[in-house]
């Protein structure tokens, strides 16, 4: 989808232009500053959330972002179960009925693909909330967000991208709202097997954004000023031989965090697993419950500038 500054569907990171995001982000700010000012918003709307993968963090931030704006919310978390789709139905039938009785669709699929599959035939807007290992854009958002409010800036920033890079949808999505802005460089710490693929280092070199590749976390943390970290998604692999080689491959405990900036930031988009240790939560670069509670202004600012 090409870059836009109005929204009709929210498929791919791509898609933000660096002006929309600030206008996002400033949107984000007021309603966290000044949350009444926005009830009853979106009064009469209603959001229909279909879940074909678990999720705790995205369905319900996305719940509370619609309800906080006056609207009501429907849907299932298991909808491969329960839904038409145990019985055969496709999504594009299903979305096709679901647009009929909502005003925005926020879909979460295991299939790479599957919002651009459904934006084609919805009649309300659908936003990606997952498909896949291909792209989680809210999840960037609030990502950035994030970001730009515990360092003041995006421009400029360096970051390590950490963990399943090759399965992380939330890191292609960030890296692609990355590459928007100046002066930015990014390390991919990955083992081999989960390296980052092709196609966005391709889009890095197109937008002129410098990368460097290694298995050297130790070495790339007091470069950076975010850490990424990610887990290894156990779920995304056939073979769990390769699992077993990858998984714990990395870990953020108080000796690597000793290593980092002191100004520097750790972030997450959990669940996580083993890849950060409890005793770092208390912390202050610690920022990935602050990261985790930011989805709720940047969620109800993106559903105020779809429905309004």
């Amino acid at each position: 989808m090409a870059v836009a500054s109005r929204l009709s569907h929210v498929v791919e990171s791509q898609q933000f232009s660096r002006a929309l995001l600030e206008e996002l982000f400033t949107r984000a700010d007021e309603i966290k500053r000044e949350p009444h000012r926005f009830i009853g918003r979106l009064a009469g709307q209603v959001m229909a959330a279909l879940f074909y993968e678990p999720s705790t963090r995205t369905r319900l931030s996305f719940e509370a972002a619609m309800l906080r704006l006056g609207g009501q919310t429907m849907g299932t978390d298991n909808a491969r179960e329960f839904s038409s789709a145990a019985k055969g139905e496709t999504l594009e039938d299903t979305i096709r009925i679901v647009s009929g009785y909502a005003d925005v669709i926020v879909l979460r699929h295991k299939e790479e693909g599957a919002a651009r599959r459904a934006a084609a035939v919805s009649t309300v807007p659908v936003i990606n909330a997952g498909d896949g290992p291909g792209q989680h854009p809210t999840q960037a958002l609030l990502d950035l967000y994030t970001v730009r409010a515990e360092l003041g800036k995006v421009d400029g920033v360096r970051v390590a991208m950490v963990g399943d890079l090759a399965n992380g949808r939330t890191v292609r999505s960030l890296t692609y709202l990355l590459s928007k802005f100046k002066d930015v460089k990014v390390w991919f710490v990955a083992p081999p097997e989960v390296a980052m693929r092709e196609d966005l280092k391709a889009h890095l070199d197109e937008h002129h954004v410098p990368w460097l590749e290694t298995e050297d976390l130790a070495g790339v943390l007091p470069e950076v000023d975010v850490v990424y970290m990610t887990r290894i998604q156990k779920e995304r692999f056939t073979d769990l031989e390769t699992y077993d080689k990858v998984r714990g491959v990395y870990r953020i405990d108080k000796d690597a965090l000793a290593r980092m900036r002191k100004y520097a930031v750790l972030m997450h988009p959990l669940p996580r697993v083993d890849e950060i240790t409890p005793d770092v939560d208390d912390d202050p670069r610690a920022a990935y419950f602050r990261q985790a509670r930011n989805g709720l202004q940047v969620r109800m600012a993106l559903l105020e500038k779809l429905l309004t």
